[in-house]
């Protein structure tokens, strides 16, 4: 069974479904447009039960998947396919493939909605799993779902809507159990039984008072190992992480990592339990931003459909293409002011991609350690200066020591004294642009709440290029003409 259970799971597994259920679509689509073709009697009813036919088909290949694997698949599907497959998909099952796809491409699914449909797939599930469908639903549709929704549900929602993505509160479940300190941990695990399960990646109950303050957790490894008539004030611990609700979400996810948390408990300023945060979320968060980080670094400014439009993929695109376009003219007319130069000694035209190369790689290394450490939380006002200070005369003694190799190719190459000491001053002092460029864009956009992945990489290529070509022409036409 656990030899099925990997086959399913695994990447070669899912192209080969992948490419059965296309092939299948396609060859019902065949079979539709010969069946629309033939206009014999009863054509209407034989084209009905056709249809019928293909959708038995396509639950039947996707009954085996887990629905995870069908969120997949359908990010893999144009649109047209994609749709097919959405409309036999069980209703059951709309609720958690919807949380299970990229916000992108729940979007086109819920287009293919009707409201009713949406609020029936709603109030199905939990009040942070609605919340997470919320930003791509339309109000209407959630002013009918609050309204669907009992008491309970509807204040658990309300909290997790009033709070910022980015911030705890809105990323926090309300799955949890939580006990008294004057409970015996007989009673405890009696009570346990009663409820008949426990909410995943619960690892801890939360021990409230009267008023719901926090006031320990009790880890599920005391409460099976400890002696039964022991009371829960005695087994709990009262040494344990929190999180306030108002906390970003990123704080809490390097806390996760360094203390090794499933769960933790969610607390407003008052201490009040207001929710617990678990590690699935945590890591969703955590891979949601890595993503997002690789396109902002890309200059693609959203998550982006695979199969949408042309023209939502071009919108998408444009704004850091123009500014690429812009940037690169910059660095001709940079180029273009040293003509003269180029022109009366040709071997600069075949070394100035060196400099810009090697320029542009030293400094893409800095900005992605910068990134890194300030998403990390491991940049701060104590030790800043220091960091700038250590990665200065790492570029100074990469920059001597790369020179002096570029220095004896240069050298070797045109036998030419005077252009060779060029090309190793030129090299120096482009590195150490390149390292300030690299540590100055992510730290500025960083201390003026901007995030410092977006656009780095486009505007470090500029600045260097242009730099490395201005001081690699400039020398050249001091010392060489």
């Amino acid at each position: 069974m656990d030899k099925l259970s990997n086959k399913r799971h695994s990447e070669q597994f899912l192209q080969q479904y992948l490419q059965d259920i296309t092939a299948l679509i396609a060859k019902q689509q065949l079979e539709k447009l010969l069946l629309q073709r033939n206009n014999a009697p009863q054509h209407q009813l034989t084209l009905d039960l056709l249809e019928k036919q293909h959708k038995v088909r396509l639950e039947f290949k996707l009954s085996t998947l887990h629905l995870a694997d069908i969120a997949d698949l359908l990010e893999t599907l144009p649109l047209k396919q994609r749709s097919l497959v959405w409309a036999v998909i069980k209703e059951k099952d709309n609720g958690q493939v919807l949380l299970e796809v990229s916000d992108v491409v729940r979007q086109t699914l819920i287009a293919d909605m009707k409201a009713e449909e949406l609020t029936e797939v709603a109030v199905q599930l939990a009040a942070d799993e609605i919340a997470e469908l919320a930003p791509d639903l339309p109000k209407t549709t959630m002013q009918n779902i609050l309204q669907s929704l009992n008491d309970k549900k509807r204040k658990h929602l309300n909290s997790a809507l009033s709070y910022p993505k980015e911030q705890v509160g809105a990323q926090m479940d309300f799955a949890m159990i939580t006990v008294r300190d004057d409970l015996t941990l007989k009673s405890v695990i009696a009570y346990i039984r009663q409820l008949g399960k426990l909410p995943s990646h619960t690892d801890k109950l939360f021990v409230v008072n009267q008023i719901n303050v926090v006031e320990g957790i009790l880890p599920l490894q005391r409460l099976l190992t400890h002696p039964e008539n022991q009371l829960v004030s005695k087994a709990m611990s009262r040494d344990f992480a929190r999180f306030h609700a108002n906390d970003h979400v990123e704080t809490a996810a390097r806390s996760f990592e360094r203390y090794d948390l499933i769960s933790a408990p969610v607390v407003d300023e008052n201490n009040v339990l207001q929710g617990r945060l678990s590690v699935d979320t945590v890591l969703e968060v955590i891979r949601a931003e890595a993503d997002e980080d690789l396109l902002q670094q890309a200059g693609v400014e959203e998550e982006e459909d695979l199969f949408a439009s042309v023209w939502v993929s071009a919108k998408n695109r444009w704004q850091w293409l123009l500014i690429n376009i812009i940037t690169a003219f910059i660095a001709t007319r940079v180029i273009g002011l040293f003509e003269d130069v180029i022109l009366q000694v040709v071997a600069l035209a075949s070394l100035m991609p060196v400099i810009a190369a090697t320029g542009g790689n030293i400094g893409n290394q800095t900005s992605m350690l910068i990134i890194r450490s300030l998403a990390l939380g491991q940049i701060t006002s104590a030790n800043i200066w220091q960091l700038i200070k250590k990665e200065i005369v790492l570029a100074a003694i990469n920059g001597v020591f790369i020179g002096v190799v570029v220095a004896l190719a240069v050298f070797t190459l045109y036998q030419d004294i005077t252009l060779t000491l060029v090309m190793m001053v030129a090299m120096f002092c482009n590195l150490l642009v390149a390292v300030t460029v690299g540590l100055s864009i992510p730290l500025l956009r960083y201390k003026y709440g901007k995030d410092p992945a977006i656009g780095t990489s486009v505007m470090l290529t500029f600045i260097v290029d242009s730099m490395g070509f201005l001081i690699f022409l400039g020398l050249a036409k001091i010392f060489l003409i």
